[in-house]
């Protein structure tokens, strides 16, 4: 009996192995991604099944019917938003057309930004703009830490919701596992609204994928300033954890038009959540005496097209004098490295800066494999 049961098992996990591997032909990133998942899974499904249900696919269907079909209020917003910025939009050169199409938003002129090269640096900024807000305040960020910059995260906007500020603060389930829901019980006791994004329903999500993130971290005050950038809400973040000290990160602060821009894509996904849009304000707030040019680039699973891949190899193509690259993760596809090799055949200065000592182990393995294709090409 215990070797029929165990044969029958066997070929329980192969039969499903295959309807795994099928369904990985039709929803994996890439035809790279396809051929890999379906041989681990017909070769072997005991080990790739439990792995293929939490990190494989990529078409999040729930996700992707909510954000393309059925945002009617969030398609009206981008209407109102296209006319609302009309008057303050910069005629793109060709080169740049490409960018406002993958973008769907435009380049937009009279806007101020500041770099913050670091943790000190952003959140010194981000707390003081809370302090100073009025109305609203929209955050969201994919970690979350209950430790020091948390806890004054936390204190600053409770003071702000019981001055009769309207907050909303979206953080990833995934991304903030470790934040304990009193530090959140406390958030909604003063009135902020928080929702955890990308947590499993029976109408969002049938089927749990920890690849299912929000990574985005944004901050928009009163619909004038906003901060997005690298930087999360921890204490690592501003060098305070001895086993990735000193941590380099960039954040940026922007006033002007752009802020409207960041502030929409905020609300798709805080709309895609709740199914509700908080009342914020429309109209650009122009910074004439910074008039720098900004375009705002959200990409996504809803994307129709890839688009942050799309833009990266763009960029890279129309470089003429150099590429300077700076990434945590470098971990290239195979188009990315071809547009790397050609920009070097061209004249093109390229460099590439990825951190000496990595959070995550396995990844910084993994760009190391990727050095024997770029380094003899010219590619530093």
């Amino acid at each position: 009996m215990q070797e029929h049961l165990l044969s029958l098992l066997i070929g329980l996990f192969y039969l499903l192995g295959l309807l795994a591997a099928a369904d990985a032909i039709f929803r994996a990133r890439s035809p790279q991604s396809a051929v890999a998942w379906s041989l681990s899974l017909l070769m072997f499904p005991p080990l790739a099944l439990p792995l293929y249900l939490f990190f494989g696919g990529r078409k999040f269907t729930a996700y992707l019917q909510s954000r393309r079909a059925g945002d009617a209020e969030i398609h009206q917003l981008v209407e109102r938003l296209g006319k609302e910025l009309a008057p303050h939009r910069k005629p793109a050169p060709a080169e740049m057309a490409v960018f406002e199409r993958l973008a769907r938003f435009p380049v937009m002129r009279y806007n101020g930004a500041r770099l913050l090269i670091n943790g000190e640096a952003t959140f010194a900024a981000i707390l003081e703009a809370i302090e100073r807000a009025e109305d609203y305040i929209l955050l969201q960020f994919y970690i979350v830490r209950d430790d020091q910059i948390g806890h004054e995260v936390q204190q600053a906007l409770i003071r702000r919701a019981r001055a009769g500020v309207r907050i909303c603060f979206m953080y990833d389930t995934i991304g903030s596992y470790a934040l304990p829901q009193r530090w959140l019980d406390e958030l909604e006791a003063a009135g902020v609204h928080t929702v955890g994004f990308g947590r499993p329903t029976l109408r969002k999500l049938h089927r749990f994928q920890l690849n299912f993130r929000n990574h985005r971290k944004i901050v928009v005050i009163d619909g004038s300033q906003a901060f997005v950038g690298g930087h999360n809400i921890g204490d690592e973040y501003l060098g305070r954890h001895p086993d990735f000290s000193p941590w380099r990160d960039t954040h940026v602060a922007l006033r002007g038009p752009a802020v409207i821009c960041l502030q929409l894509t905020f609300l798709e996904d805080w709309f895609w959540m709740t199914q509700s849009i908080p009342r914020v304000d429309w109209q650009p707030a122009l910074d004439p005496d910074d008039d720098q040019q900004v375009l705002t680039i959200p990409s996504g699973p809803a994307d129709e097209l890839d688009t942050c891949a799309l833009m990266f190899v763009q960029l890279i193509h129309a470089a003429r004098e150099r590429i300077w690259i700076v990434s945590p993760y470098f971990v290239p596809d195979q188009t990315v490295i071809s547009a790397l090799q050609l920009a070097v055949l061209r004249g093109v200065d390229v460099r590439i800066l990825i951190p000496l000592k990595a959070d995550h182990r396995l990844v910084q393995l993994a760009g190391y494999s990727y050095f024997e294709e770029t380094l003899p090409f010219g590619i530093h």
